[in-house]
C-alpha cells in the first residue's frame, strides 16, 4: 500500500488539511519566538542578504514606526505598494503575522480608516498586538481566525492584501472565494505569493512527487500555477485579473531552504525549476 506524500519539511500529508495548517502554525510560531524573518530557514525564497522588512518597505517607511516595535517580515513582495491605499479605507491583511504590514496600512489610511489583521497562530498574534500598543496604533485590530473562515461581515472591507500566505492554505479556492464575499463592490485584492510560472505537466517528473519535494511551510510546496490562481480568481467572481512576475527564484536559492530540500528529484527535474517558482503581485477587483 503507497503512503501519502508528505511535506519535505513539515512532514505531514498532504491530503490532511488541519495536519497542514497545524505543521504551518508550529513553524511561524517557533520563527517568532526567534526572530527570524522570511518563509523559510536558509538565505533565500523570501529571504535576502539584507533584512526581509527593509528590502520590501524600505529605511523611510520602518523609520515611521517606533524603534523597539518588531518589524520582522516573512513575505516575498511589497502587497501595500501594489495596493495603493487611500485615506479612510477598511483593510484587512490576511495571514498578519507580527503585524508590520498592518500597522503601516494603518498609517496610510489614516484615523478615518481602519486595518485588520487576521492570523491564526497566537505567537504571531500577541506580537502584533504588542507591536500595535508600542505604536500607539488606535485604528487596527487583530483577529485569531482562518483565511479560509475570515470572521468579518459580507462586504465590509475595501482592500484585501496578504503577503505569502495564500500559498499556505490547503484550500486557496475557498480563501478566494471568502475574501469576494468580505469585500465592498468595487474592493479590490492586492496580494503577494509564491506562484509556478510554468505549466506542472511539462516538467519531468509528477506533480506529487515535485511538491513532496519542496517544503510547504516555506512556501513553495503549496503553490498555486498562474493558470490555476487566475481560474479560482475569476471563479470566486473577481474581474479584472492581473499576475505579475516580480522575482524569479534560482535553483540554489529554494536548495537554501533545507539540507534535504529537492533531494528526491532526479537531476534533469531540479534543472526545469529553475526561474519556474516565482514571488508574483496579483490584483483583481469585485464588480461594482
Amino acid at each position: 500500500m503507497s503512503q501519502p506524500s508528505t511535506d519535505a519539511t513539515t512532514r505531514v500529508p498532504r491530503g490532511d488539511p488541519e495536519a497542514i495548517k497545524a505543521a504551518v502554525q508550529a513553524h511561524y510560531g517557533a520563527r517568532v519566538q526567534s526572530r527570524a524573518s522570511c518563509c523559510g530557514a536558509g538565505e533565500s525564497g523570501c529571504c535576502a542578504s539584507e533584512p526581509t522588512e527593509l528590502t520590501l518597505y524600505g529605511a523611510e517607511a520602518l523609520a515611521q514606526l517606533p524603534p523597539d516595535v518588531v518589524t520582522t517580515s516573512y513575505g516575498c513582495g511589497n502587497s501595500l505598494a501594489l495596493a495603493a491605499l487611500r485615506s479612510g479605507e477598511v483593510v484587512l491583511d490576511l495571514g498578519s503575522g507580527g503585524g508590520l504590514e498592518v500597522l503601516l496600512a494603518a498609517r496610510q489610511v489614516g484615523l478615518s480608516g481602519y486595518v485588520y489583521g487576521l492570523d491564526l497562530t497566537d505567537a504571531m498574534l500577541e506580537l502584533a498586538r504588542r507591536n500595535a500598543a508600542k505604536a500607539g496604533a488606535t485604528n487596527v485590530a487583530f483577529l485569531k481566525g482562518d483565511i479560509e473562515s475570515i470572521p468579518l461581515p459580507d462586504r465590509s472591507v475595501d482592500v484585501i492584501i496578504s503577503n505569502c500566505v495564500i500559498n499556505l492554505a490547503p484550500d486557496k479556492g475557498q480563501v478566494l472565494a471568502d475574501a469576494f464575499r468580505v469585500l465592498k463592490p468595487g474592493g479590490r485584492l492586492a496580494v503577494s505569493d509564491i506562484v509556478f510560472d510554468a505549466d506542472l505537466a511539462e516538467l519531468p517528473v509528477g506533480e506529487n512527487e515535485l511538491r513532496g519535494a519542496l517544503s510547504w511551510a516555506a512556501c513553495f510546496a503549496g503553490a498555486l500555477t498562474m493558470q490555476d490562481y487566475r481560474r479560482l480568481l475569476l471563479t470566486a467572481g473577481f474581474e479584472r485579473v492581473g499576475l505579475a512576475v516580480t522575482r524569479r527564484y534560482t535553483i540554489a536559492e529554494l536548495r537554501a531552504e533545507g539540507a534535504e530540500l529537492l533531494s528526491s528529484l532526479p537531476d534533469r527535474a531540479i534543472r526545469a525549476l529553475e526561474g519556474k517558482l516565482t514571488s508574483c503581485a496579483i490584483t483583481a477587483w469585485k464588480p461594482a
